[in-house]
């Protein structure tokens, strides 16, 4: 029977809402929405199932304010999310041993810290379809590139970087996925960000809204927040939107070069690729809540508008959800970004062994090394119990299941 939400957080000076029990979530972050909560621009705060720790703002936390922002409450993965595709494949199409696909994929992409050689040259690149919003993103490849030039000062110098970082996955609960739905069809997904250019951005404009004096004297310095009106907010707004782009144009080629992998696996075969998901969950929004226009944070959750279509993944062994918005104002049109961590990265080395990953990997074609025993499924919340926890919010899709993941 499902359980009634949402709940109101005890002790939070502004309206905050939770799909999920206090019992339930780490007193830590408790104390993060209570400080939220006492800012005195929020309107409101609504807390998805998924929710745990963050910097500064709560991840799986929606926070709308007026006429002020505040970087971590974005996070400082700006434009993080996903893609997910569906192709004409079949679980009988899959050679028996999938290795082979998982190394032709990574051999396409790099992860972790690592980059491209040189910037991907796009014009390259064959997009899904024509109707993709993957091929709408990469057009206008030179008119995005001189938009670097009107960034902070302080990332001049990181655009090579940030050109050759472009398509490339980042490391963390970052991944790339092949996975099968209740019907055996083959679906990819990707989840990734910014990389390094997302997060320093997110770094100047943390640091400058710590000095500005009306600052001062807030419950948690992280946060600071950026007036409307001011010229340090539209500096941020500039530079965030421009993240937000680099992030879906990273998706974008990455998902590119994924299908390039796949296609190359299956050299005979003529597969289609449908792309029916493409969704940010670290993004800033203007939005009509209540009869106010507010300025709206949506940190490790997605837009979950009425027909929204949006993909919650669980972890390494556990896939994901397609989900279809129900358009619930309580939420502020929000649900959940994934299944979120239920322990730090630190103690889930502490408590699981190369064993217990191997063992609750099995079946999955993925690293089973200790560069990702903090990504571990045990390390995360179950994830049926977070779609459960938001069946108001959003109605299932799809489910699937991973049989093929590449981290970093």
């Amino acid at each position: 029977m499902h359980e009634h939400y949402p709940v109101p957080l005890s002790g939070a000076k502004a309206s905050t809402l939770m799909w999920a029990h206090e019992h339930d979530v780490e007193p830590a972050a408790l104390a993060q929405l209570r400080n939220i909560a006492a800012l005195p621009w929020v309107h409101g705060v609504r807390v998805m199932p998924d929710v745990h720790l963050g910097k500064g703002a709560t991840i799986g936390s929606v926070i709308a304010m007026r006429d002020a922002v505040s970087p971590n409450a974005v996070g400082v993965d700006i434009g993080c999310g996903m893609i997910g595709v569906r192709t004409s494949l079949s679980a009988a199409d899959l050679p028996e041993d999938l290795h082979g696909l998982r190394t032709a994929v990574e051999t396409r992409i790099p992860v972790g810290f690592n980059s491209h050689d040189d910037p991907v040259d796009l014009r390259r690149l064959r997009p899904l379809s024509d109707r993709a919003h993957t091929a709408e993103v990469l057009r206008g490849t030179d008119r995005f590139w001189d938009a670097f030039d009107r960034l902070t000062p302080q990332v001049r110098d990181l655009e090579g970087r940030a050109r050759r970082q472009l398509g490339t996955l980042g490391g963390g609960n970052h991944f790339l996925e092949v996975c099968l739905d209740q019907d055996d069809q083959v679906w990819l997904q990707l989840h990734s960000g910014s990389r390094n250019i997302g997060k320093s951005l997110a770094e100047v404009h943390v640091a400058i809204a710590k000095d500005l004096p009306h600052n001062q004297g807030i419950v948690d310095r992280d946060l600071a927040v950026l007036l409307a009106g001011t010229p340090q907010m539209d500096a941020y707004l500039r530079d965030l939107t421009w993240a937000q782009e680099y992030a879906a144009r990273s998706r974008a080629v990455m998902m590119t070069l994924f299908v390039d992998a796949v296609r190359a696996t299956f050299p005979d075969r003529d597969i289609t690729f449908e792309e029916v998901a493409n969704v940010h969950h670290n993004y800033v929004a203007t939005e009509q809540i209540e009869g106010q226009e507010l300025i709206v944070t949506r940190k490790g959750a997605i837009r979950a508008g009425r027909g929204d279509l949006g993909l919650i993944p669980g972890s390494m062994g556990t896939g994901s959800f397609i989900v279809r918005g129900r358009g619930n104002p309580e939420s502020y049109w929000s649900a959940s970004h994934g299944a979120g961590r239920r322990m730090s990265r630190g103690e889930a080395k502490r408590r699981f062994s190369l064993e217990d990953l191997a063992a609750q990997t099995a079946g999955v074609e993925c690293r089973k090394d200790g560069g990702v025993l903090d990504e571990i499924p045990g390390a995360y919340k179950d994830l049926e119990s977070i779609i459960e926890a938001q069946v108001d919010l959003v109605e299932v899709v799809a489910r699937l299941r991973t049989i093929v993941c590449v981290k970093g």
